[in-house]
């Protein structure tokens, strides 16, 4: 089964408190929602570009994309 890893970006000088406290709402929303995901955390690019991510198979891809609606999907490595 394929990883899809869906992220949305965080720009300027408080991008990475906000990834970080997104990356904490997309973990809650999983577990609300009991649904099953393989990691969730942040990336820090640089200092003014961040962003949070959640990693799912992707037949579950659709409902986290359809309920949170990501910036953009990648396969996960």
């Amino acid at each position: 089964m394929r990883k899809i890893k869906l992220l949305w970006d965080f720009r300027g000088p408080d991008a990475k408190e906000m990834a970080v406290h997104h990356a904490k709402h997309l973990q809650e929303f999983a577990t609300i929602e009991n649904l099953p995901y393989h990691e969730v955390d942040h990336h820090e690019l640089n200092p003014m570009l961040c962003s949070a991510f959640i990693v799912v198979d992707e037949s579950h891809m659709k409902v986290f994309r359809d309920a949170l609606k990501p910036q953009r999907g990648e396969l996960a490595k």
